[in-house]
């Protein structure tokens, strides 16, 4: 199916590269847009938020220093690690890609096409403001969307309503599911979509089938399609280091079965 409802790219299989012209002739060649949505790229990178010396660092670096195509020049500089599609490994940087990814292919801001898909006519009740990477330049992929807790949450209907604004198909039909549903990638199950977190079968049973937006501070959007709920929840944790005192999923289970 196409990745873009509006036919803007042809197939979810085709090459990253084709469309974003800054990343031909880099590890991102032979890179399918499904690849890319998985974080299955084969792009070598490190997130680990604590090294001043990872490629998430070097991102957030690039992003703070304000200069035009910066970001993009980060992620067009990786090595190749894995042939595309054989390994899973978690990427910011792939996000930016997406966010180029989608520039490309529309031919417009991301803020000015998620408005006019989605957030003017879900009926956001705010503004919301996109950092973006230099002055005039593309949206962060990956950080930097300020928007109202409520209107977090209201993303989080549009998903459980499978995508739909007052009956009207959006998003492809499917693509929540396939994009909330775990990957196998290179034979191996990974609790991961397309840009959501599966919740994992070894949590709790009210959970099945329910997926994650999730923040490295705490901030996310759960939306569990059986228990016909969604949470939005902001949090500021001093570190990102996923320590908490209470789960999350632990706190969500109990929201579901109290609204039971």
């Amino acid at each position: 199916g196409a990745a873009i409802h509006d036919g803007y790219i042809d197939s979810i299989d085709d090459s990253v590269a084709d469309y974003v012209a800054e990343l031909q002739g880099t590890a991102y060649d032979g890179v399918s847009v499904r690849q890319l949505l998985q974080m299955a790229s084969g792009v070598q990178w490190n997130e680990t938020y604590t090294d001043p010396s990872s490629d998430r660092r070097a991102l957030l670096e690039a992003q703070i220093a304000q200069e035009p195509g910066g970001m993009l020049d980060v992620m067009a500089a990786l090595p190749r690690a894995a042939e595309p599609g054989s390994r899973w490994n978690y990427s910011t940087g792939e996000t930016q890609v997406v966010a180029a990814l989608v520039a490309a292919a529309t031919g417009k801001h991301l803020a000015d096409y998620l408005s006019e898909k989605i957030w003017a006519r879900f009926g956001m009740e705010a503004d919301a403001n996109w950092w973006l990477d230099s002055p005039g330049g593309i949206e962060v992929g990956g950080s930097g969307l300020s928007a109202t807790l409520r209107d977090y949450a209201r993303f989080g209907l549009f998903l459980l309503q499978g995508g739909k604004v007052d009956g009207e198909q959006i998003l492809p039909d499917g693509w929540v599911e396939a994009a909330s549903t775990p990957q196998v990638i290179d034979g191996t199950l990974v609790p991961y979509g397309y840009m959501f977190w599966p919740v994992e079968d070894s949590e709790a049973a009210i959970h099945r089938g329910a997926y994650e937006a999730a923040g490295i501070f705490g901030q996310g959007i759960y939306v569990n399609p059986a228990e016909n709920v969604v949470i939005a929840i902001w949090s500021a944790r001093s570190k990102p280091l996923g320590s908490t005192p209470v789960k999350d999923l632990d706190f969500f289970a109990a929201i579901c079965e109290a609204v039971r």
